[in-house]
């Protein structure tokens, strides 16, 4: 699937393959640069949008900023993508500070993060969360459950129990390491380095996942997601391929079994990859989770 010289051409592969395609599904899209917001007010502006096991909740914030959640039913994180942006975040009897750049791991129950100087803040949650999935504008799109994606279970607990978890993003690059990868028990988070200039297209990376989908969180730049859907016994459920041109910010949920591949044509691109739950085959790789001794996996 992956040409020899990409790292995850060394990925262990699924062991039960994919569902016969019976169905199809579209992509899904959060144009943040583009549509209005969800909520506006004291805190800033909020856009959300939902794929069938998450919900990404992107927010312009004011000085002064505070989001709180309130029985939360799982751990969520919160991505802090550029400097100075400090922060903190609180739950139960545990405080971190950020200046910015980083990723905070946060636990079920009661927890406030408030953004002293504002600035973007990317929160991402499972879909455990009816009143979060509520504010997404895409919702009736998983009305019904995908049937290509098994149901949702989480990933076991943490073996020092839960808390607010902080992780710096300046990470350096590490040779046959893939981007930077972070998990809990809910989310993966992968974010590449930034990359500088469009790409070369005689070098891009097709591929499709069986039984997940991808969210693609484009930051910066300018990027084309490259879809093309596998064929059904029933030609009238064919799909023409898609070319999906975005700006940033902007979310593409690519569905499970498509075939996919992404370029970026600014002089500054950079593109988050978001998964729920984590992904057993980027877990089974020495090193590549950040923070895999803060997190088992599951028994098998």
């Amino acid at each position: 699937m992956y040409d020899k010289t990409d790292l995850r051409s060394t990925l262990a592969g699924s062991p039960a393959g994919a569902a016969p395609v019976d169905r199809l599904y579209d992509a899904e899209y959060g144009l943040f640069y583009r549509d209005p917001p969800v909520e506006e007010d004291a805190r800033g502006k909020s856009w959300y949008v939902r794929g069938q096991n998450f919900v990404i909740a992107y927010s312009e914030a004011l000085p002064g900023a505070v989001f709180e959640r309130t029985g939360q039913a799982d751990e969520y994180m919160v991505l802090l993508p550029d400097e100075d942006t400090p922060a903190i975040a609180a739950a139960g009897d545990r405080t971190e500070r950020s200046g910015g750049y980083a990723l905070f791991v946060m636990p079920p129950g009661d927890s406030r993060l408030v953004l002293e100087k504002g600035g973007r803040v990317v929160r991402i949650f499972s879909a455990q969360s009816p009143d979060l999935v509520a504010k997404c504008p895409n919702a009736d799109a998983y009305a019904d459950r995908h049937a290509n994606i098994p149901p949702f279970r989480p990933w076991p607990e943490p073996p020092d129990g839960y808390r607010v978890r902080h992780y710096s993003l300046d990470v350096p690059v590490e040779g046959g390491r893939f981007g930077r990868i972070w998990r809990c028990t809910t989310i993966m988070l992968n974010i590449p380095n930034r990359q500088k200039g469009p790409r070369d297209l005689t070098r891009v990376s097709p591929h499709h996942h069986d039984d997940f989908e991808q969210c693609s969180l484009a930051l910066e730049g300018e990027w084309r997601h490259h879809m093309r859907w596998p064929w059904a016994v029933d030609m009238n459920k064919w799909h023409d391929d898609v070319h999906a041109a975005v700006d940033s910010p902007s979310v593409t949920v690519i569905p499970a079994q498509v075939i996919h591949t992404s370029t970026w044509h600014s002089d500054v691109n950079q593109l988050v990859d978001i998964f729920a739950p984590p992904r057993l085959d980027f877990s089974l790789k020495p090193g590549w989770v950040l923070n895999e001794s803060d997190y088992p996996m599951p028994a098998q």
